[in-house]
């Protein structure tokens, strides 16, 4: 699809993504949201109180107020019919045939006033976190891990197959990408052979690549979500690094699960993908070994995005190494997870 807006081939933040983000600039230091186009920046309040938004049709006017908050939960709340209606008409803005050429197309004062060079915005995270939960869903992740802890014999707990597995993070850690993170310190074990912990600075930092899932409404306390409906409660999706002090983690981790080795930071990035964007790539993903309860059984067979993913390590002399190339279709769980997150988002 081509634009009449300056949007580079390959560009991460092309007309088929449009994400959503909360940006800052030297000149306007107050919180706002924003879209990602090309190498630009659309911030939102600007575009909607200078009429950006009159071609919406059935859009709320009393709901602009929105795109004037400092985080994107209240946007968010709307629900997906909104997220999509307001994405298809920012897409059909910035059409080089577009429908509606004087609402940005010809409108150099519009243009001048919302549109910020990325490079000279700051990112902020998108949306404010009441509660975050970590999901074990990888199963070759779960595998490894499991390895280092138990044995290749022990890796997967009976439980890994059944029922999505999953712990509280610490919501108030999570960053946005390029915070600075401080090693975290930890009883540990100095030795494999070592029967008494030591207070030291963790010397098994890891990293684990993620995607993160902000959800955009809840439901009553003590009401189930019917698995089918799961993606309907889907706002979209960022990539996350969990950093992990394994040396830390595998002392503290039994009975209850990892404490101090995952409170040091989540890293995540600021631009929000919405799950509308991401409907292209729905595909099949792993298969279950075992018969999955009644309540966990999806009609749909196209119940994973197949999203690429890769890690590279960029060393203090500035050369680049290549760690892992995966794919989300890797995860045994996907909108299962949302039945259990739902109840705690906001």
């Amino acid at each position: 699809m081509s634009s009449w807006f300056s949007v580079q081939k390959g560009s991460c933040f092309s007309l088929a993504n449009i994400p959503f983000g909360i940006i800052s600039t030297k000149r306007n230091s107050v919180r706002r949201p924003a879209v990602a186009i090309g190498e630009h920046a659309l911030d939102l309040a600007t575009f909607a109180s200078q009429g950006g938004f009159e071609g919406l049709e059935n859009f709320p006017k009393d709901k602009l107020g929105v795109f004037s908050e400092t985080s994107l939960n209240s946007f968010a709340y709307l629900g997906r019919p909104v997220h999509r209606a307001v994405r298809n008409y920012l897409r059909d803005v910035f059409r080089d045939d577009t429908p509606y050429p004087a609402v940005l197309k010809t409108n150099e004062k519009l243009k001048e006033a919302a549109l910020t060079p990325l490079s000279d915005v700051e990112s902020h995270l998108p949306l404010v976190i009441g509660d975050y939960t970590d999901f074990f869903a990888g199963r070759n992740h779960a595998h490894n891990v499991g390895t280092l802890f138990r044995g290749a014999a022990n890796a997967l707990q009976p439980n890994y197959n059944h029922v999505p597995v999953a712990y509280h993070g610490r919501a108030s850690s999570v960053v946005v990408s390029g915070t600075p993170l401080r090693r975290p310190w930890g009883q540990a074990l100095p030795t494999p052979t070592s029967k008494e912990p030591a207070f030291r600075p963790s010397a098994k930092l890891d990293i684990e690549l993620e995607l993160g899932m902000f959800l955009c409404k809840g439901n009553q306390l003590g009401q189930p979500i019917p698995v089918d409906e799961a993606e309907e409660f889907i706002f979209g999706f960022v990539l996350m690094n969990d950093w992990s002090a394994r040396d830390i983690q595998q002392w503290e981790y039994v009975p209850l699960g990892p404490f101090n080795a995952k409170n040091l930071g989540t890293s995540i990035s600021p631009w929000v993908v919405l799950a509308d964007a991401l409907e292209p790539f729905k595909g099949q993903g792993l298969s279950n070994e075992v018969e999955l309860q009644p309540y966990l059984r999806e009609k749909k067979k196209d119940n994973i995005i197949d999203i690429r993913l890769e890690v590279s390590v960029k060393t203090a002399k500035g050369t680049t190494t290549t760690l892992t190339h995966t794919s989300s279709r890797n995860l045994l769980w996907f909108w299962d997870d949302i039945r259990i997150r739902a109840r705690h988002i906001w």
